[in-house]
C-alpha cells in the first residue's frame, strides 16, 4: 500500500504541475515566447483565494472563481503592457522582460503581502478511505486530479473545435499568414494569454490546498519543475504537458522516497537531460523542420 500510496501523491503533484504545463505551453505554442512570469500568477491566484477566503469570509468556490477572475485580466495586461510592444523583438529581449515582470510581481506581493507565511486553507476537505483504512486519499487530490484531466480535455476540445482555436493553431503556424485571412493577431495573443494566467490560478489553489504554506515565492519553483514537465511532454502540445507534469511529479515522489529528499530535484532535472538527449522534442513533440 505504500507504493500505492506514493504512486497516488505523485500523480496529484503532476496533476498540479500539468495545469501550470499547460498554461506554458499553449503560450508557447501560439506566441512562440517562454512566459517565465507564469510561476509568479500561480502565486498572485493563491493570495486572491486566500484572501477571499481569510478576510472576505467567502466560500472556497467562490474564492477559486475570483482568483481565475483576477488572474485572467492579469495575464492579458501583462501581455498588453509588457510582451506587445516587443512582438517584433528578438527572443532574448522578450526573455529578459518575462524575467522583469517575473521580479516586479513577487516584489509586489512583498509590499502587500509581506515575507512572512501565511495558512492556506484546503478548498477541499475529507478524504476517502480504501483496503479498510490501508489507503487513504485526500479531496484535495481528488479535486486536483479531476480539475487536471477535465481542463486538458476541454483545452483538446476547444482548440481542435472553435473559431478561436482554429485562429490559434493558424497564429501558431504563421502570424503573417492569419493576419492576412482576416484573423486579430494582438486578440487571439491576448486570449492565450487570459486561458494560460486563469489556468495558473487555478494550479496555484490547488498547489497550496497540498501545501498550506503560502509565501511570495511560492510559485517560482513549481513553475520551473512545470516548465520543465512541458519540455519533457513536448512543449507546445496539449497532451504532452499533461503527460510530462504527471511523469514528473511521479518521478518526484519515487525519489524523495527511496532515493534521498535532497536530491529529488537533480533526478528530476537529470531525467530530463537523458529524455532530451534521446527524443530532442519532447515525449509528444512533433520535429518541424525549417526551411532556411
Amino acid at each position: 500500500m505504500t507504493f500505492l500510496s506514493y504512486l497516488i501523491s505523485g500523480i496529484s503533484l503532476g496533476s498540479v504541475y500539468a495545469i501550470i504545463a499547460l498554461g506554458y505551453t499553449m503560450v508557447y505554442g501560439i506566441a512562440k515566447m517562454l512566459n517565465f512570469a507564469h510561476g509568479d500568477v500561480i502565486m498572485v491566484g493563491a493570495y486572491i483565494s486566500f484572501c477571499a477566503t481569510s478576510y472576505l469570509g467567502l466560500s472556497p468556490l467562490v474564492s477559486v472563481v475570483l482568483a481565475i477572475l483576477v488572474c485572467t485580466v492579469l495575464g492579458i495586461v501583462i501581455e498588453r503592457l509588457a510582451y506587445k510592444p516587443l512582438r517584433q523583438a528578438p527572443a532574448l529581449a522578450v526573455l529578459i522582460t518575462a524575467i522583469g515582470v517575473s521580479y516586479f510581481l513577487q516584489n509586489a506581493a512583498l509590499l502587500i503581502w509581506k515575507s512572512d507565511p501565511k495558512t492556506f486553507s484546503a478548498v477541499a476537505g475529507g478524504s476517502i478511505k480504501l483496503f479498510g483504512g490501508e489507503l487513504t486519499i485526500s479531496a484535495v487530490t481528488i479535486v486536483t486530479v479531476v480539475s487536471c484531466i477535465v481542463i486538458m480535455v476541454g483545452l483538446t476540445l476547444f482548440t481542435g473545435h472553435t473559431k478561436m482555436g482554429t485562429a490559434m493553431r493558424a497564429v501558431s503556424e504563421d502570424k503573417g499568414a492569419a493576419q492576412l485571412m482576416g484573423i486579430n493577431v494582438n486578440t487571439t495573443i491576448s486570449v492565450t494569454f487570459a486561458i494560460g494566467s486563469g489556468l495558473a490560478a487555478i494550479a496555484g489553489v490547488l498547489l497550496c490546498s497540498a501545501y498550506p504554506t503560502l509565501m511570495p515565492t511560492t510559485g517560482s519553483m513549481p513553475g520551473i519543475k512545470a516548465f520543465t514537465a512541458a519540455v519533457f511532454g513536448g512543449i507546445g502540445s496539449i497532451p504532452g504537458a499533461m503527460l510530462g507534469g504527471i511523469l514528473l511529479g511521479v518521478i518526484e515522489i519515487f525519489s524523495k522516497a527511496y532515493i534521498s529528499t535532497q536530491l529529488s530535484d537533480a533526478i528530476v532535472f537529470a531525467v530530463l537531460i537523458v529524455v532530451l538527449l534521446v527524443k530532442p522534442d519532447g515525449l509528444l513533440g512533433k520535429h518541424v523542420s525549417e526551411k532556411v
